[in-house]
């Protein structure tokens, strides 16, 4: 057997480096394992190898690749063609380890196993080596097996290659012990880069789902506005694929990479994280009177008393005036009749809506003035001033201390989020998920932050979360719009500089609003678009 001169040691520990700096340059875990068993055959010379993946289970190995040259074979990896091979038990039938199988020795006992000539060998169950040998004309000869085991001693897999050849006659030779420890050391260099891999992958999803469980208890919190927190990431999404795709024009030099786009979609997940802090009440406010119950229905009440005092004093005018009865009755009637129309009127004020003309703000404060008796006795206004204040609330059925609550939940989710050590490719997440109820013009919240002083992507989500919340049908207190209602009031969004207008030409022109459209909305909310017709856009 001849060992190596300096120049092939040069080499091996050239192809060690070259492999070390890929491995902690690659997270694609499956190109990992394909340049692992391809570096381990070029550095040994190997005719075949296979790569064997240890279960989550910790009971047996299974076929990850396997190749050989001589036969022109190539399963597994990243070939696409199926590896049909029954996986290895790490165990026998009587529960003990299972050490006739080379792989799932090496496996078993943390040991190297470097066979000069399986078929000279007794020690294991070649078996399945020979029917291979049989059905191939092949000829197995030199076998090396390595375990791939991490720095905590854990299984990741087992390394097997066959038949060294001798790089200039071609002949099949056994492994070297040099051949063994350079394989030993990529087998544990390459075991302990899959091992730090999945552990980021792991770290990420494991974030990931703690996201997703802030957003599990604001949807408790708030069941009509949990799809909010879902769907205006996928929305921003699909407006930052659209934007990176789109070459000419004030965007045409943005990119994304896959980092950026992860970065993004989290600040998506976390944009409204802060609500986890806000009354229910505020978040659950159907109606302009409601608090713990809607308080229309003492309004109700009180038109019914109004009502039955106004009949008790038209019978004692009558008792007292018989030849008045006509007049009375009839001037009762119109009495009532207003009544009931003031209270449907209030009704219809107490839903919020997108705007409340002033002059039914003004009979809001001529029906407060009506006087009544409440249940003390004591006569007093009808309506109390925040009774009052809150049926004239002029879009929406927030008033100004309650939109101050809702309003904060951007404060605290920047606080949230400032409080989290990102590391630097995740560095834009509280810039992102913070400035999506800014304006371009600077007049919104909470920093007052203007177009210029904003990501691309912070003014993304500032659309989306617009647009979702304009289509959204699960609001207790709106309907979903339709797509053109939509796109008529984002695009007066446009025109009053509250959105950049770039984005929005490219969430009109590329369709974006569509796609959203046909995965999250109700279909008959899916009407015909007229683009001509979008204020702040020119087809």
């Amino acid at each position: 057997m001849t060992d190596l001169n300096h120049t092939e040691v040069a080499q091996r520990l050239d192809q060690l480096t070259e492999l070390s700096v890929a491995l902690s340059n690659n997270r694609d875990i499956p190109r990992l394992l394909e340049q692992i068993l391809r570096t381990a055959r070029s550095m040994t010379h190997a005719d075949g190898g296979t790569l064997y993946r240890a279960n989550e289970d910790g009971k047996s190995l299974s076929f990850s690749i396997s190749m050989n040259d001589t036969l022109g074979m190539y399963q597994g990896g990243l070939s696409g063609n199926k590896i049909e091979i029954p996986d290895i038990p790490l165990q026998n039938e009587q529960g003990g380890k299972n050490l006739s199988a080379v792989a799932a020795y090496a496996a078993n006992t943390r040991l190297s196993v470097n066979i000069q000539d399986v078929y000279h060998s007794d020690l294991f169950n070649f078996s399945g080596m020979r029917n291979f040998d049989e059905k191939y004309g092949y000829q197995s000869q030199s076998f090396l097996t390595v375990p791939m085991q991490d720095h905590e001693g854990d299984l990741i897999g087992v390394l097997q290659l066959i038949n060294a050849k001798d790089p200039q006659s071609g002949a099949t030779r056994p492994f070297s012990d040099t051949d063994q420890r350079f394989i030993e050391a990529l087998a544990s260099q390459a075991a302990i880069a899959i091992t730090n891999q999945k552990l980021i992958a792991r770290l990420e999803t494991l974030f990931e789902s703690f996201v997703k469980l802030i957003n599990l208890g604001i949807d408790e919190k708030s069941p009509h506005t949990g799809k909010h927190c879902e769907h205006v990431p996928a929305l921003t999404m699909m407006l930052a694929e659209a934007t990176n795709d789109t070459d000419s024009g004030p965007l045409a030099d943005f990119a994304m990479t896959e980092r950026d786009r992860r970065e993004l979609w989290l600040a998506g997940l976390l944009h409204d994280c802060g609500k986890i802090t806000t009354p229910v009440h505020v978040v659950e406010k159907s109606t302009k009177l409601e608090t713990l119950f809607d308080r229309v229905h003492m309004v109700d009440t009180r038109f019914e008393v109004l009502k039955r005092d106004a009949e008790i004093r038209a019978l004692k005018e009558i008792v007292a005036v018989p030849s008045l009865k006509t007049e009375i009755e009839t001037r009762l009637q119109k009495e009532l009749t207003q009544f009931d129309d003031d209270r449907e009127f209030l009704r219809r004020a107490n839903i919020g809506g997108e705007f409340m003309k002033p002059e039914d703000q003004a009979r809001v404060d001529h029906i407060a003035a009506y006087r009544w008796n409440g249940i003390d006795g004591v006569e007093c206004a009808f309506l109390s001033e925040e009774e009052a204040s809150n049926l004239k609330i002029r879009a929406g059925t927030l008033n100004d201390a309650e939109r101050q609550i809702i309003n904060n939940h951007i404060v605290v989710t920047i606080r949230m989020l400032e409080s989290l050590p990102w590391p630097p490719h995740l560095k834009n997440v509280t810039e992102y998920a913070g400035g999506h109820h800014e304006r371009m013009d600077g007049k919104g919240y909470p920093k007052g932050l203007t177009r210029e002083q904003m990501s691309v992507q912070a003014r993304m989500m500032a659309i989306a979360d617009i647009f979702e919340a304009l289509t959204a049908k699960d609001r207790p207190y709106k309907k979903g719009k339709t797509l053109s209602e939509s796109l008529q009031i984002l695009g007066g969004f446009r025109q009053r500089d509250h959105i950049d207008p770039d984005l929005f030409d490219v969430f009109v022109r590329k369709k974006v609003y569509l796609e959203y459209a046909k995965k999250f909305m109700d279909p008959a909310q899916i009407d015909e678009v007229d683009h001509s017709a979008i204020p702040g856009y020119a087809p």
